[in-house]
């Protein structure tokens, strides 16, 4: 994702890509101004939603994805939100959270996405274990996040930190900071390298990609509650390869665009 793209509610998780995340992910994350209730008991939201990302890290062209916007959790402690399809707040405070869950990550690649890519290898998107830790000190929360390819897609790991400023403008909340990528070889490997092999196939040239900053990225959230029960929200990231992703071969536009609009009904 992202880029890996963080959906909403920072303090659960680090701020969708991705990007990634969750294009070369992240994605922008929501950063609540008051403190939770722990004992809350269950909150459920749900709605469409639309995700907009690169057809692949390091493209120029966006493909959409239908996606289910939702935002379920119990006295803050479980919850289904976003692109985490169940986690867990193993510790939780007024002002912080750690905890881990399943996440689905959209980033992929295939042959089809774009004539460039023929002679290279297919790869597939799925889940990754996510662990995840927050702190919010007034207006502001700084947020990471490790992400670990557990499909067996040779994306390696991740790791995104963020950084975000939210404040209340009547019943719109907005919520805006820096942040960055760092992925491991596997990963950098498998999005952004060109072996010899790959390279007689596809007439890219060889390029041997290792870990590093994969990106750095702005996030920009706004949630408006349009009514009591209905509520809508637009997630922003827009970020810059680094290293050895801007240098690949593959990379034909080292900007990086992830969007995600959704509307919500609250139970």
């Amino acid at each position: 994702m992202k880029r890996f793209f963080r959906f909403k509610a920072l303090h659960r998780c680090a701020l969708i890509s991705t990007v990634a995340c969750l294009a070369g992910g992240s994605i922008a994350a929501r950063a609540d101004t008051e403190k939770p209730d722990v004992n809350q008991g269950w909150k459920i939201t749900v709605g469409p939603g639309i995700f907009v990302a690169p057809s692949f890290p390091g493209s120029a062209k966006l493909k959409a994805y239908p996606f289910p916007a939702l935002d379920i959790s119990y006295n803050d402690r479980l919850f289904s939100q976003g692109p985490d399809v169940l986690g867990v707040n193993v510790f939780r405070g007024q002002n912080y959270h750690v905890g881990t869950s399943i996440s689905f990550d959209f980033q992929s690649r295939d042959t089809n996405d774009d004539p460039r890519l023929h002679g290279l290898p297919t790869v597939h998107f799925g889940p990754k274990l996510r662990l995840f830790a927050d702190y919010t000190w007034w207006a502001f929360t700084g947020s990471i996040a490790l992400y670990q390819d557990i499909a067996g897609n040779r994306q390696g790991k991740t790791v995104m930190t963020d950084v975000v400023a939210s404040a209340p403008i009547g019943r719109l909340l907005l919520s805006v900071g820096p942040g960055f990528t760092w992925a491991d070889a596997q990963y950098t490997r498998t999005f952004f390298g060109v072996t010899p092999e790959q390279s007689a196939a596809s007439g890219l040239r060889p390029f041997e990609a290792g870990s590093g900053i994969r990106d750095v990225h702005m996030n920009i959230d706004a949630t408006y509650d349009i009514s009591r029960r209905w509520t809508s929200s637009l997630a922003v990231t827009t970020g810059l390869l680094q290293h050895d992703a801007a240098a690949s071969p593959i990379t034909e536009h080292r900007f990086e665009l992830n969007v995600f609009a959704s509307v919500g009904y609250r139970f």
